[in-house]
């Protein structure tokens, strides 16, 4: 799995971020890519990374403001001409549904991959054999919601040597232990999967917030979660306005990575009024409260690889 931000910032584009989109690669687990957020010219930071909008299976929106929708329509046809086409799931707060919609029908936008739509509800809105989304209410001066992407247990290693011992043949059987199933051998004796098998590990979680000033659903959708991309629009000079703005502070995301026991935790959605020399400030005094972490900007990519967070240059 790997997280590659597309856009970082706050508002309104800036020379330095463009409005909110985050990619999560799922290349290894399912072959796709799940987008969350989708703010102005996503398209156009894609087209400076290594995915292809045919791949994306699914899109997230925390919400409705335009900083985190406006790229959806240019983004959305162009996968109809970059070779779209299975379907693609877009979830998303009621109301997106229908300004999709309207924007195609005055532009004469034509998809030729079907759209599914699902307006978020608090609770589960998605499960499959490989992950479990659910989505909470945050609190923002319009409807908002975070997301905890949840993999469930991954088989354990099938141990060969183990097997051969017990009498399994080379061939389909050793695949049917692998994936849980037991056996029967030609003698009759039955060879459990769990005998020959380690014991299955742990999925990653990650959690993707969107805006959201300080609050508890942002702790439990954070609990005990591998990453969390919490934004920082503000700093702690500046607490009484990030609230007032439906925002969070770079100490209050630490602090909530904190107390929900986190591992790491990736600040995002950065307000313009920080220039690039008020960046080490911001990151040194969130340390202070949660020490793994960090401040993304455009294109940062993360992978998870045995349990750790590595930061790819």
């Amino acid at each position: 799995m790997q997280i590659q931000f597309l856009g970082t910032g706050a508002g309104m584009p800036s020379k330095e971020r463009n409005t909110s989109a985050l990619a999560l690669k799922l290349l290894e687990e399912r072959g796709t890519v799940w987008l969350f957020d989708c703010g102005e010219a996503t398209q156009h930071q894609i087209l400076h990374t290594s995915i292809r909008p045919r791949k994306i299976e699914k899109i997230f929106i925390t919400h409705l403001h335009g900083d985190h929708i406006f790229g959806l329509p240019g983004l959305l046809s162009s996968r109809s001409f970059l070779g779209g086409e299975d379907t693609l799931t877009l979830y998303g707060p009621k109301g997106l549904k229908e300004w999709i919609e309207f924007s195609f029908e005055l532009s004469n936008t034509h998809i030729t991959y079907p759209i599914e739509f699902v307006e978020i509800q608090e609770g589960v809105i998605f499960e499959d054999e490989q992950f479990i989304v659910t989505a909470m209410e945050l609190e923002h001066v319009i409807q908002c919601f975070g997301f905890r992407i949840e993999q469930k247990p991954l088989p354990g290693e099938l141990l060969v040597e183990k097997a051969r011992e017990l009498g399994v043949p080379k061939g389909p059987l050793l695949g049917k232990l692998k994936n849980g199933q037991d056996i029967t051998l030609e003698d009759g004796e039955i060879i459990l999967s769990k005998e020959v098998t380690s014991p299955p590990k742990k999925g990653f979680i990650v959690t993707i917030l969107g805006d959201t000033r300080l609050c508890d659903n942002s702790k439990l959708l954070s609990r005990q979660a591998d990453i969390v991309v919490h934004e920082a629009t503000f700093d702690h000079s500046t607490s009484q306005h990030a609230a007032n703005y439906g925002h969070s502070t770079n100490i209050e995301a630490a602090q909530i990575a904190k107390e929900a026991g986190a591992h790491y935790l990736l600040l995002n959605h950065i307000s313009a009024r920080f220039l690039p020399a008020d960046i080490q400030k911001l990151v040194l005094d969130a340390k202070e409260t949660f020490p793994d972490l960090y401040l993304v900007k455009d294109f940062d990519q993360f992978s998870w690889k045995n349990n750790e967070l590595i930061q790819e240059i």
